[in-house]
């Protein structure tokens, strides 16, 4: 088991990681859901990840909104940055943002947002085939349920859920 602890701003993954985080999910700037955070830019997400590689937690990246055209066209110049700036795996809804991801950055891990609402092992499982390394529940899952579907899938799949609160703050 693990603690991922998301980090809305540069003092936030300050905290996360002197608190004992694992691993740490943040914002770009676009793209991501959490929006009310102050989340980072990309010189600070570059900074963002230096500073929690140095201490060992690995830093994972929205990707998680509905994206339009516009979006998917922009993505793979940033997608670019964020491989050559060592972010360890992006946590994606959208299928495209999955092939781009595989597509322009290569080196980063995959990783299956809630907002895609996997509660079944089917849906895990065509998941992992198509190359995620997580896959985050959806939150209405339970522990029975999230048993089952540890049962039923591949034990290279790691499986994410939240254990406290609704919202990605």
């Amino acid at each position: 088991m693990r603690l991922l602890a998301p980090a809305g701003g540069p003092e936030q993954l300050r905290q996360a990681i002197h608190f004992g985080a694992d691993e740490v999910y943040l914002a770009g700037r676009s793209w991501g859901m959490r929006a009310r955070s102050k989340n980072f830019d990309r010189d600070q997400l570059a900074q963002a990840v230096r500073l929690a590689h140095a201490s060992g937690v690995a830093v994972h990246l929205t990707l998680n909104t509905l994206m339009r055209d516009a979006d998917v066209d922009a993505l793979p110049d940033y997608l670019r940055f964020v491989d050559q700036a060592g972010v360890d795996a992006a946590i994606v809804a959208d299928l495209g943002v999955f092939r781009l991801a595989q597509r322009y950055a290569p080196r980063l891990k995959l990783h299956v947002s809630t907002q895609a609402g996997i509660t079944n092992y089917e849906a895990a499982k065509v998941c992992y085939e198509l190359g995620a390394k997580r896959v985050v529940l959806a939150r209405e899952m339970t522990l029975q349920d999230i048993a089952i579907l540890r049962d039923k899938t591949p034990p290279e799949l790691e499986i994410e859920a939240f254990v406290h609160g609704a919202m990605c703050k």
